[in-house]
Order: C-alpha cells, then sequence, then structure tokens
C-alpha cells in the first residue's frame, strides 16, 4: 500500500507543476483533465501525508521506550496506543480512498419505473416511486426529463422511463435496482385489507459515445402516433419513434417529445444505455465470486425493499435497514438510505481487499 501510496503523491506534485506550466494553461482541455486529477489525487495524498507523520512518530516513541530516563519511557508507552489507533483509523480511511471508483459514477441515469404484480396498484405505486426520485433529485439541483411514460387508469403508471442530469446521479441512484414491494390498503379496498404490489426499476449510467460504438446499419427506426392510457392517440403526427438493435434485440420507445428528431435522440441515447448496461452484467457475472457479500447494482429479480404503510415502515432487505418514517422517505428524503448502502458495498469491498 505504501509504494501504491508513495506513487500517487509522486503523480500530485507532477500535477501540481503541470498546473503552473504556461503551455498547459494555454490547452483548456488539458489543463482541465490535469485540474480534475489533481483534484481526485487532493483526496488522498493529504491523508497519505498524516498517516506518514504518525507512523514517524510512532517510531519516534518505540526508540524512547530505550532511553534511560524513566519519565520518557514512560511518556513514551502512554503515547503508543493512541498513536496506533490513529494510525489504524488513516489506513482504513486510506483503503477505502484507494478502492477502485466506479468510473460510472459520475454519469447521469437513466431510470426505469414498471408496474408488476399487483394490478392498478402497482401503477398507483410507479407513480409514487417516480415522485420519491424527482423530490430526490430537485433536492440535488439536477434536472430530470421524461424519456417515455404510460400512465395507467387509477393513476401512476404502467411504466415510465426518465433520465436525470447531474454529476454523481448514477453513484446515488445505482443500488435502487430491483423489486420494491408494497404493502397498505388500495383506495378501492372497502374491507381495509392490506394489498401487497411490486414495482421494478432499472437503473442505468447514460452510454456516452465513447462507451459504446454502435454501427447505424444495425438500427431499425419505426415512428408511429404517440398514445396515452388506455391506448388512445394524443397526437396527430408520427412524432413517436422506436429504435431496434437488429444484432441484440435490444428496443427503446420515446414518445413525449413532439419532435420526431427529439424522440429519435432520446431513443437512441436509451438504446445505448441498455445495450452497455448488458455488457457491464455480462462482465459482472464473470466476476461475481468476486463481487459476493456486495450489494449490487442490477438485480432486479430480486426483492431490494418493502414500503409499509400501515405501519410507517421502509425495510430495505440487503442490509437490513428499518426506518419508521415512510410519509418522509416517499417525499424524496432518501439519502440516509442511498448513504447506508454506500457504506456497506465499501465495507464488503474492502474484505476483498484484504
Amino acid at each position: 500500500m505504501i509504494e501504491k501510496l508513495k506513487g500517487i503523491e509522486e503523480r500530485f506534485i507532477k500535477l501540481e507543476q503541470l498546473l503552473s506550466d504556461p503551455l498547459v494553461i494555454s490547452d483548456q482541455k488539458k489543463y482541465q483533465a490535469y485540474l480534475i486529477e489533481h483534484g481526485e489525487l487532493n483526496k488522498i495524498v493529504p491523508k497519505f501525508r498524516e498517516y506518514e507523520g504518525l507512523l514517524a512518530e510512532l517510531q519516534e516513541a518505540k526508540e524512547l521506550l530505550k532511553d534511560h530516563d524513566p519519565e520518557m519511557r514512560a511518556m513514551a508507552k502512554e503515547e503508543i496506543p493512541d498513536l496506533e489507533s490513529k494510525i489504524q483509523i488513516h489506513k482504513s480511511q486510506l483503503n477505502v480512498l484507494l478502492m477502485p471508483k466506479d468510473s460510472r459514477d459520475d454519469k447521469n441515469v437513466i431510470i426505469e419505473i414498471r408496474a408488476g404484480t399487483g394490478g392498478e396498484e402497482a401503477g398507483i405505486f410507479s407513480g409514487d416511486l417516480f415522485r420519491m426520485y424527482s423530490r430526490y433529485t430537485e433536492s440535488k439541483n439536477w434536472n430530470l426529463e421524461i424519456i417515455e411514460k404510460n400512465g395507467s387508469s387509477s393513476g401512476g403508471f404502467k411504466e415510465i422511463v426518465f433520465l436525470v442530469k447531474g454529476k454523481g446521479a448514477f453513484s446515488s441512484f445505482k443500488y435502487e435496482s430491483g423489486t420494491h414491494r408494497v404493502q397498505r390498503v388500495p383506495e378501492t379496498e372497502t374491507q381495509g385489507r392490506v394489498h401487497t404490489s411490486a414495482v421494478t426499476v432499472a437503473v442505468l449510467p447514460e452510454a456516452e459515445d465513447i462507451d459504446i460504438d454502435i454501427n447505424p446499419a444495425d438500427i431499425k427506426v419505426d415512428v408511429f402516433r404517440s398514445s396515452g392510457p388506455g391506448g388512445q392517440s394524443v397526437n396527430t403526427t408520427d412524432s413517436a419513434v422506436r429504435v431496434t438493435h437488429i444484432p441484440t434485440g435490444v428496443t427503446a420507445t420515446c414518445q413525449d417529445e413532439k419532435s420526431q428528431h427529439k424522440n429519435k435522440a432520446q431513443a437512441m441515447g436509451v438504446l445505448k444505455a441498455r445495450i452497455l448496461d448488458a455488457r457491464v452484467r455480462e462482465e459482472d457475472a464473470k466476476r461475481a465470486a468476486e463481487r459476493k457479500g456486495q450489494v449490487g447494482t442490477g438485480d432486479r429479480s430480486g426483492r431490494i425493499r418493502t414500503y409499509n404503510f400501515p405501519q410507517g415502515r421502509m425495510t430495505d432487505h440487503r442490509i437490513g435497514l428499518t426506518l419508521y418514517r415512510l410519509d418522509n422517505i416517499m417525499e424524496g428524503h432518501i439519502q440516509e438510505i442511498i448513504d447506508e448502502l454506500k457504506i456497506y458495498n465499501q465495507a464488503q469491498a474492502l474484505k476483498t481487499i484484504a
């Protein structure tokens, strides 16, 4: 670990020199790239320097144990446990900082919510989840764009696909993939019985051209009229677009914009994200043994969370987290859940490093 950290420190010093070089400053693209790299290393280097300072202090204290002066030996003996404790804390923090960063974390994110079992109640809860994510997005000052939606007759959505634009959006939302179960009394229930419904959520990082290259000849484009709840036409022009990647059969549709051109562009964005997501899943499957115990970011078949309205309780089954403030959570206050999932995943990842 020390050798790796020394290499990082050397690169940090080199970057400081580069950032003051007039030739680099005149090349804004290069300057910005170095500035971002310097910012990332600046999270590690100061902590490493503190760690080295503590190691030096510990070595000095151990040397003082051999001193002829009893008071000096007593003082050193008293300092050593405190220094060892601080060193261990710094070492753990450095291990976290050295963990490989998910290159997708800073990307924009595409979220797909679909009603599952439970009929109309599942559709209503899809709308509730969309509102929860929308409120959270607002609190982060990110932007949300609806790509596709298919409303249900009782309110809510059979399906809704939307894009969240903001630095770190994928990092915050990536653990939301999976089945979300809701337990509550539907408005249509006259006997007051609690029903259980389910909604699936898929979270995909927005794909960029550098992430995936698609041959235009492999794309089939269909246009049709937009439709609303129940399938009725809500547009008199063929503005809705469906794109299909012929080799894989992956499709994406967008009908929310009035412009066919904009719908095609958004549908292509979703298509690229889905194809890239499939490739990443395939790679993750090959590393499944290494990832054992981690929360993961894409098991959509597994139940990840239960929202129990009669008891005002939310439970995340992956980490055993239970909170009794469901109303608050449904208003978009989900940062605590996100933070707990990140901490758990980091702890599990550190076990594989150790």
